[in-house]
């Protein structure tokens, strides 16, 4: 079982209302292999991941790479939330954002209330 932060609710709001301003204004890697590969290169500025992904390694290694990267990361409850957020009409697992665009000040934030959490 994969250790998940218990995330606030309001922290996981800000995570997808960010993720719509830097789909709309800046750059996203939407699902597992994008996500993956733009966290390896050390250009992402915060991870999304689902938790209601099924099987579960299916994104197991996405908070440990981030971890080893440095990148923040945060959870949100469902697939689903996470592709309308991203303007994709299917469930998405896992998304990466690489240009914050509008969203900046908020991911800023959202990384800095994470990193307390911890």
């Amino acid at each position: 079982m994969m250790k998940k932060l218990d995330v606030p609710e309001e922290l996981v709001n800000k995570a997808l209302e960010a993720l719509e301003m830097a789909r709309d204004t800046g750059k996203v890697k939407k699902g597992t292999n994008e996500a993956t590969k733009a966290i390896e290169r050390g250009v992402t500025k915060l991870t999304i991941i689902a938790e209601d992904v099924s099987p579960e390694e299916i994104i197991a290694h996405i908070p440990v790479l981030c971890e080893e990267k440095n990148t923040p990361y945060i959870f949100v409850k469902e697939q689903k939330e996470l592709g309308a957020a991203c303007g994709i009409g299917v469930a998405c697992a896992a998304v990466a954002i690489t240009d914050a665009g509008k969203g900046k000040e908020t991911i800023d934030d959202i990384v800095e209330k994470m990193s307390s959490l911890k």
